[in-house]
């Protein structure tokens, strides 16, 4: 049975901005996995990336959508991950913004 997370996480960025910084992140999830066979599948369709990882033989997907003022996640917890709903979403809501909107430009 699949658990949803919805966590909204607010910025100041605007859309644009949050898109961009978003999309110049996604390569960092795969060094966050488990195992090296991990796979991180991203595609953008507008302002919502739609998100599928991959690891240990469960897939967690994920719709991410930018809005200007606030990016809008939802989650699909697989299985037994679904038992850390609560721990995954107190951690979004505490770093997500953090994660997601880092800017590490050179």
């Amino acid at each position: 049975m699949q658990r949803p997370i919805d966590v909204d996480l607010p910025h100041k960025l605007g859309r644009d901005e949050a898109r961009r910084r978003i999309a110049g992140n996604i390569h960092k999830l795969r060094d966050h996995l488990p195992d090296s066979a991990g796979q991180v599948d991203a595609n953008w369709a507008g302002d919502r990336l739609n998100l599928a990882v991959h690891a240990m033989g469960q897939a967690v997907e994920a719709v991410i959508d930018v809005e200007d003022s606030k990016v809008h996640c939802r989650i699909q917890l697989p299985g037994m991950l679904a038992l850390f709903a609560g721990p995954i979403e107190r951690m979004l809501k505490l770093k997500g913004s953090d994660l997601l909107l880092e800017d590490k430009r050179d």
